[in-house]
């Protein structure tokens, strides 16, 4: 039944990678980057040219827009106030008006000044045009264009002719009869200016190109360089493995990419320090367990017949198979101290507690025991790890002691801290053991009292169960000699009272 089970389930584990990753591969983050940047760079060059054509299109039509009105203006004075140099009076012919006023102005090259004679609702005649004419395709010879404008009750407008389209404002001449309808016409082309306009807009064009065949070049030797150190992370983590995590990315400057090197060398270096810790963790396993087994297996094998020798093999071997049983209980619990579960606080009377530890630990060997202190506060803790914790050093002080020295359990409160402590006279812990008592299968070298039949997992056990309340275990001097054990706890006090202090 499991060998089906086997073939039907591996394609579909391995399907999904081989069709994505190739995907993932071919479209690189230095390729998205340098994409995304001739995005924004297109767009935005390209808002830019199509702004500044919109830009230099509108001063052009308020350019024009002025120069009709200035050209219309100047003819509506000269009517106002002109005067016949012939007769000295005021001019009344509506030709004659025309061809004096155009006789004085000089057009630009874009620019048509005219007179229009006719009948309203005609086709009318050019009377007068000033100077000559330099545009190819000049208004004054569209009839239809000019029967337009002359027909127009509008003052300023546009004619859209099929070769191009001409802006036009007109002054219209009050006569009387004998004279015709007459009309001052000023004409401006914009073919120049839109093209001056276009030129300026296709240049911009072409700039905007070269600017992003620029950028393309830098945009990849910015991305490539900025990069860098992710490929040196992805390099480093495909040759990483648990012989070799030695390997380190070289950090430089202090932006986020060097951040984020940091933090992977970080990691390399938390999870070299946990495989070293695994590695030391198994092989001191293996030491603790394999002695017990060994000296198992050899009363077993040299065990006789003799009813006293099969007892006394017995009684070894069971003494054997508690000490394995406590070794694997303590690595379970150590185990057990890395879950979110490992502490339930609850309220509790630290004075209750301390005392209660102190009754406990009075029947672990004939000792000076003393209760130094309790204090009288209610605290937030897991009652049961806390007494576990005590009761091992409790047993930890007496096998460093011999019968009759003092040992002393007691608790206090200071600035908001809460300290269970245990004190001895004993040798107390050489210096360079203060560093690794409480590592796992460490043990002291001053030993006192009985041979200790521990596996060096006490005070590792004691240091887990004070940093799942938060706090540490620390050792210092006991005064006259030894040394104390202290449990600091914080964030544990339900309620601030006094200490009072108990000497037995």
């Amino acid at each position: 039944m499991t060998a089906p089970d086997r073939t039907m389930t591996a394609p579909a584990a391995t399907t999904p990678v081989t069709t994505a990753d190739p995907v993932r591969r071919w479209v690189s983050a230095r390729i998205r980057i340098l994409l995304w940047l001739l995005l924004v760079m297109a767009v935005a060059l390209g808002a830019v040219a199509t702004v500044t054509r919109s830009v230099l299109l509108r001063e052009m039509d308020h350019r024009i827009q002025g120069h009709l009105v200035q050209e219309a203006e100047e003819f509506t004075s000269f009517v106002e106030k002109g005067v016949d140099p012939d007769t000295g009076g005021s001019i009344t012919d509506p030709g004659r008006l025309l061809k004096l006023f155009l006789e004085r102005q000089y057009p630009d090259s874009d620019e048509e000044l005219m007179g229009l004679l006719g009948v309203r609702g005609e086709t009318p005649y050019v009377k007068e045009q000033s100077r000559e004419l330099r545009m190819s395709h000049p208004l004054v010879d569209d009839d239809r264009a000019l029967t337009e404008i002359f027909r127009s009750t509008k003052a300023t407008g546009t004619v859209n002719r099929h070769v191009d389209p001409v802006r036009w404002a007109k002054v219209e001449i009050v006569s009387s009869p004998p004279y015709p309808d007459a009309s001052f016409v000023v004409a401006v082309h914009p073919e120049a200016e839109q093209a001056k306009v276009k030129d300026v807009f296709t240049m911009l064009l072409a700039i905007s190109g070269i600017a992003l065949l620029m950028t393309t070049g830098i945009g990849w030797a910015v991305a490539g360089r900025i990069l860098m150190p992710v490929r040196l992370i992805r390099t480093t983590a495909a040759e990483l493995n648990e012989q070799d995590l030695t390997r380190r990315i070289p950090v430089q400057g202090r932006d986020d990419i060097a951040a984020l090197a940091e933090t992977f060398n970080g990691m390399l270096d938390r999870l070299e320090r946990a495989f070293a810790a695994q590695r030391e963790f198994v092989d001191d396993a293996g030491h603790e367990l394999r002695t017990p087994i060994t000296i198992v297996r050899g009363h077993l094998e040299l065990m006789g017949d003799d009813p006293a020798e099969r007892e006394e093999t017995i009684r070894i071997v069971l003494e054997e198979l508690e000490r394995m049983s406590r070794i694997v209980e303590d690595l379970l619990l150590l185990a057990k101290a890395e879950r979110p579960d490992f502490v339930s606080r609850a309220p509790a009377q630290l004075g209750e507690l301390t005392a209660d530890v102190f009754v406990k630990a009075r029947a672990l060997g004939e000792r000076d025991w003393r209760l130094a202190g309790a204090a009288d506060a209610e605290v937030l803790v897991d009652s049961q790890r806390i007494t576990q914790a005590m009761v091992q050093l409790a047993q930890n002080a007496v096998q460093h002691t011999v019968p009759g020295q003092r040992i002393s359990i007691g608790s206090r409160e200071s600035e908001g801290l809460v300290e269970l402590y245990v004190a001895d006279q004993g040798p107390g812990v050489q210096p360079k053991d203060a560093e690794v008592i409480f590592e796992r299968f460490r043990r002291g070298t001053a030993r006192r009292g009985a041979r200790a039949t521990g596996a060096g997992l006490g005070l590792a056990i004691v240091k887990a169960i004070a940093e799942g309340h938060g706090g540490r275990v620390e050792l210092r001097p006991t005064e006259g000699g030894g040394a104390t054990f202290v449990l600091v706890l914080q964030d544990v006090l339900q309620d601030q009272t006094d200490v009072r202090e108990t000497e037995l």
